[in-house]
């Protein structure tokens, strides 16, 4: 590593939502400027006007922030590098295109949209499918290499349109090193001439990206796999522009794949499939559509990290849970892989499950006597404890723990069909009955005295958990499985333990 500061760069466009594919390279970007003790800056790349949503460019302020990764400079924030919405930097772009054309390195080019449209259905006629304006088909073309000079003036000054385009040479091989992948090779004659300047007066990504990294002392590129295509038309356009010996390290960040493993994950996967695609909720502007959030489903941002820093990275070791310390200490990209990541749901929500069980008790029976007052329960801040402790290892998010504990809120209407037809039988009637007596008796209705009343029990009669446990959970929640009977009964309290069971011996059918 150099003595010049990590400065890294996250520059999504404003077209919609944040995927999760780009929050996992905004936190690459965040974990490797952290260890490095560097700089993490937010660009908004706004170029193209034509595609621009408003509201994106404030939901991926607020999802960064909701991570816990906002960068040290951005629109927001502000910075020395500024201004950092391309839009606002406008005015910066033409004289590099200008300077690229001058050199000799780019051209004007005055084809009309349908002109190009034609060259490409006469190729494909010709049996050509992928017809590219190049060092090759460029001399057949209306621009600044095949004009007179006079006539390229005389169109530039008439106010026709044109674009700038790159000047690709011919059959030369274009290396550079990704810290990701290695050494990547490309030669120019499978490249295209891209253009740099569009008829609108604003730069394309190409040229805009280039020329904000290297004003913004951008220190190393880290960005998603499908810039990669790209990565060696940037490496020329350094060496162009003569900034060859400061262009940022690259490192090209692998696809987050479909849970199959199929292809890219899309925004359309996710509520197809029964998971978010997206950190925060959307709601598209254009026709209302609505799409779904972790926040809004209750994860935990933590948690969502977490996870997120799995899907591409590997930390080498068994170590699974990582506060964002322990990934900013471990994270390198050396240890990020080339292949595609899977996304793994059941993995997502155990990574969540495992923070939830993290979470001080106080806070999340705060949280479920919050819950529960809305629904119109009168819960007491005791109870709510109880609950929370009780639930909390079969809940995954917060709201868990209200689903997972109603019958602990009210009395069972209906009894588990299953569990009555093989469990309730009036041998069990009969031990209800006795049972009941049993825990009247007690004075402390705590759950290490009813356990130690319950086994005394079994022991008299000789008989195990299996004949007696079953049909006491029935009648007191109605369900065949749950956590501990006791603590089950020291929640609900001695009167409201008896009357449950009055009501099971006095709804349930006495059949066997």
């Amino acid at each position: 590593m150099s003595a010049q500061a990590v400065r890294v760069r996250f520059a999504p466009s404003p077209t919609g939502p944040l995927h999760m594919g780009g929050v996992r390279t905004a936190l690459y970007n965040y974990l490797f400027a952290r260890k490095h003790q560097g700089s993490f800056v937010l660009r908004i790349e706004d170029t193209d006007q034509t595609r621009y949503v408003p509201g994106a460019e404030e939901y991926i302020q607020e999802a960064l922030s909701w991570c816990g990764i906002a960068p040290d400079e951005g629109p927001q924030k502000g910075g020395d590098y500024g201004p950092y919405r391309q839009s606002e930097r406008k005015h910066l772009y033409r004289q590099y295109a200008d300077q690229l054309v001058e050199a000799g390195y780019a051209y004007y080019a005055f084809d009309t949209s349908e002109e190009l449209e034609e060259m490409r259905s006469m190729a494909k006629k010709a049996g050509t499918p992928n017809w590219q304006y190049n060092h090759v088909t460029r001399g057949r073309m209306k621009n600044s290499l095949t004009l007179a000079a006079s006539d390229t003036e005389k169109r530039i000054n008439d106010g026709d349109p044109y674009v700038i385009r790159i000047k690709l040479p011919r059959n030369e091989e274009v290396k550079f090193y990704d810290i990701v992948r290695g050494w990547v090779r490309v030669n120019t004659n499978n490249m295209d001439d891209k253009v740099l300047f569009k008829g609108d007066g604003m730069p394309t990504y190409h040229l805009a990206n280039i020329v904000d990294d290297h004003l913004m002392g951008i220190t190393h590129v880290i960005r998603g796999e499908e810039w990669l295509p790209s990565a060696p038309l940037h490496i020329m356009l350094y060496r162009y522009l003569g900034w060859e010996e400061s262009r940022p390290s690259m490192a090209h960040l692998p696809l987050l794949l479909k849970p199959d493993g199929n292809g890219k994950l899309s925004k359309r996967d996710g509520d197809r499939l029964g998971f978010p695609v997206f950190p925060l909720e959307w709601k598209t502007p254009a026709n209302d559509e609505v799409f779904s959030g972790y926040r809004e489903q209750g994860y935990l941002p933590e948690a969502f990290l977490n996870m997120l820093a799995f899907l591409g990275w590997n930390p080498g070791t068994e170590q699974e849970i990582f506060s964002k310390q322990e990934l900013i200490d471990a994270f390198s990209l050396e240890k990020v892989n080339k292949a595609g990541a899977r996304y793994d749901h059941d993995k997502t929500r155990w990574f969540n499950q495992q923070y939830l069980r993290q979470q001080p008790l106080p806070v999340l029976a705060d949280q479920l006597r919050q819950e529960a007052q809305s629904q119109g329960y009168d819960l007491t801040e005791q109870k709510a404890q109880q609950m929370t402790e009780l639930l909390l290892d079969r809940a995954v998010f917060p709201s868990d723990l209200l689903k997972e504990g109603q019958f602990l809120l009210e009395p069972p209407e209906t009894y588990d069909e299953k569990t009555t037809r093989k469990k309730w039988n009036s041998q069990a009637r009969q031990h209800i009955e006795n049972l009941r007596e049993r825990f009247a008796q007690l004075d402390a209705f705590e759950a290490s005295l009813l356990e130690e009343r319950f086994k005394t029990y079994l022991q008299e009669q000789e008989t195990g958990f299996g004949k007696v446990g079953p049909g006491l959970r029935l009648a007191l929640t109605g369900k065949g499985m749950g956590p501990s009977l006791f603590a089950i009964m020291a929640i609900l309290g001695k009167p409201e333990t008896l009357a449950r069971l009055d009501k099971a011996l006095e709804k349930l059918p006495a059949h066997g």
